[in-house]
């Protein structure tokens, strides 16, 4: 495997994830149960924003350094997507009490942030050095579990856990093209055999070819809550360049679209400000709603 995500670390993607991923965590916490969190592809846990690969990419500029810069502005106090983008960043913060962006927290580490007592994380990454930095990442703590294994193969294997509720990120390279067909068969099978668990899947916008032959079969399964939400910097091209971040939700938090509404609006306006709203991002059910 190729792909390290270190060079891409805090862009405008890893926002929009994380972001959502932060939502839905908030809302598994309202209620005392217990929930799982199974994060299929890890990565790293923690990069170093001015180490050699993303300050070669200086893509985190565009994404948590534009975001962070203006959080604490004034003018952005009565921005009504401040209290929901807050959680987000204050974890962002608690990793930089310097008070300038240099690290950045991956999915495992803002997840294990938002665990309480008795909730409990399944972070797996096969790629042999992030598996190991993912490690020290995360530390030892009774809660969490790192595994150094293939995240697709996992996920069968840690599900349904014995908590009724949770969460399961995938989030694959796409290094290969078959990933947009594998992620909708996965999706099918682990729903069968946890209907009650949160799915939040994410893939690159590049073509639309993809990310559309997805939802047309997302739309074929027998799932009867299916949410998209794209963020999108710039028209989709032949080139391959990534001009966009998608998220697949099924069984999305009753909470999660009216919240999505705002937070997309605000990051549209502020990672492509010069996009006509309604082609900045889209928010809409491929099943139910």
């Amino acid at each position: 495997m190729n792909y390290q995500h270190a060079f891409h670390a805090g862009n405008f993607a890893d926002v929009h994830k994380h972001v959502v991923l932060t939502r839905i965590l908030a809302y598994l916490r309202q209620k005392p149960t217990a929930f799982r969190v199974i994060d299929t592809h890890a990565g790293a846990g923690r990069y170093d924003l001015l180490g050699p690969q993303a300050a070669r990419s200086g893509e985190w500029l565009d994404g948590i350094g534009r975001l962070f810069g203006v959080a604490g502005s004034a003018a952005n106090k009565a921005d009504p997507a401040q209290a929901l983008l807050t959680p987000y960043l204050d974890l962002v913060a608690a990793l930089n009490p310097g008070g300038s962006v240099r690290f950045y927290p991956g999915s495992p580490l803002l997840a294990k942030a938002l665990l309480r007592r008795q909730d409990r994380l399944i972070a797996c990454e096969l790629e042999p050095s992030a598996a190991a930095s993912l490690k020290t990442a995360l530390h030892a703590d009774a809660r969490v579990k790192a595994l150094a294994i293939d995240g697709w193969l996992a996920l069968f294997a840690n599900i349904p856990p014995k908590e009724r509720r949770g969460l399961v990120l995938i989030d694959p390279p796409y290094e290969e093209n078959f990933e947009f067909a594998r992620l909708s068969d996965v999706l099918a099978q682990a729903r069968r055999k946890w209907p009650t668990g949160v799915y939040l899947s994410w893939y690159p916008i590049k073509t639309r070819e993809g990310p559309d032959a997805l939802a047309r079969r997302l739309r074929r399964l027998a799932v009867p809550k299916i949410l998209r939400c794209e963020l999108l910097i710039a028209p989709p091209r032949a080139d391959g360049a990534l001009a966009g971040s998608g998220l697949i939700i099924v069984n999305p938090p009753f909470s999660l679209e009216r919240e999505l509404r705002v937070i997309l609006a605000a990051l549209a306006q502020l990672f492509a400000p010069a996009a006509a709203p309604n082609h900045a991002y889209r928010l809409d059910w491929i099943a139910g709603g």
